[in-house]
């Protein structure tokens, strides 16, 4: 046998050997406890949903989504489920975002699994802003990507002062989907474009000033908030509403602080207004304050294609439904893998 039939062996055996290892991620429930990566349990008047991987900041997988869009749809139908509540473990995040690395192992080996995560996400991501039960998800902890897609769409959010959101996508050559083309551009003045193109970070009760969250509760109090929430007897949407209310009223963590991109609004949204790239560094450049010279910085560090798809996908957005922001999102993410 020459060297070059040896060779020729090798390359195929390691090509199987990496696809094997990469099926075996995909299919890795079928492997262990099938409630590993995600618990979803009925509780109270309530189906939890908790994400399950705190190793891995409870990044998420397509064999999480695969389990929860059905659950979800059941629950929305069962007469005796009143809510439901989404959590992550571990206390360090709520969902870090989609776990891409898989994705990309599979792609390096020829296996397209691209096409099936980011349909089943983003039909999961819709069946959460379609819920007809009220949807509650506490985001305690690290809230990017995948994991705004989780929550952002719910009827409530809540919040801690360990809560850290960001949509990072535009460093790594991608753009803020998961519906990010919706909420994004709903946000007060040009915050969310801004958000966008610098993956600027969030944290605590400023997730709240941003309008992502809906409620700020100090994390001490999580728990009992929690607990509340299981306790009620077939409640009502302004039940709910009232329980997280009360919460909310009550956290003193940063109360009395003010938004942290409160003195930059003005800043943001004459910058931030203009409707190419060119013209926003342009804008900043014309400002010259050193904030407006940080931003600067920032986009110049990101994907230039992601910035100019991430722009006009915030613009077409602002005027369509989050269906139609999904769909859109889906034939983006497809173009931006291959």
């Amino acid at each position: 046998m020459g060297q070059r039939e040896v060779w020729r062996i090798m390359s195929r055996f390691n090509a199987f050997k990496r696809t094997n290892t990469i099926l075996h991620h995909l299919r890795m429930s079928k492997h262990t406890d099938a409630a590993e990566d995600v618990l979803l349990e009925k509780k109270g008047c309530a189906g939890v949903i908790t994400l399950n991987r705190p190793k891995f900041l409870n990044a998420l997988t397509l064999n999480m989504i695969q389990k929860i869009y059905p659950q979800l749809k059941k629950w929305e139908q069962d007469p005796e489920t009143f809510l439901i509540i989404i959590k992550g473990a571990g206390g360090k995040a709520f969902c870090a975002g989609g776990d891409i690395r898989v994705i990309s192992e599979a792609e390096k080996a020829k296996q397209k699994i691209a096409p099936v995560f980011f349909r089943e996400e983003y039909m999961l991501n819709n069946a959460v802003g379609s819920c007809q039960k009220p949807y509650v998800a506490l985001i305690h902890g690290i809230t990017m990507g995948g994991g705004v897609g989780l929550s952002v769409h719910g009827q409530f959010r809540v919040a801690t002062e360990k809560c850290l959101f960001a949509m990072p996508e535009t460093a790594i050559g991608l753009f803020p989907d998961v519906g990010g083309g919706y909420f994004l551009p709903r946000l007060q003045g040009k915050l969310g474009y801004f958000l966008a193109l610098t993956g600027f970070r969030l944290k605590g009760r400023d997730v709240y000033r941003a309008g992502i969250a809906t409620h700020f509760v100090d994390s001490e109090k999580l728990a009992m908030l929690e607990e509340d929430l299981l306790a009620l007897k077939s409640p009502s949407k302004e039940n709910i509403a009232s329980v997280l209310e009360n919460y909310h009223t009550e956290s003193k963590i940063d109360r009395d602080k003010s938004f942290i991109l409160e003195e930059h609004m003005d800043k943001i949204n004459s910058c931030f207004s203009a409707n190419t790239v060119e013209e926003i560094i342009e804008n900043l450049q014309q400002d010259g304050s050193s904030f407006a010279l940080e931003q600067l910085k920032v986009i110049n560090k990101m994907s230039p294609t992601s910035l100019k798809i991430t722009l006009r996908q915030l613009m077409e957005g602002s005027s369509k439904t989050l269906q139609e922001v999904l769909t859109m999102e889906y034939r983006l993410s497809q173009a931006c893998m291959f």
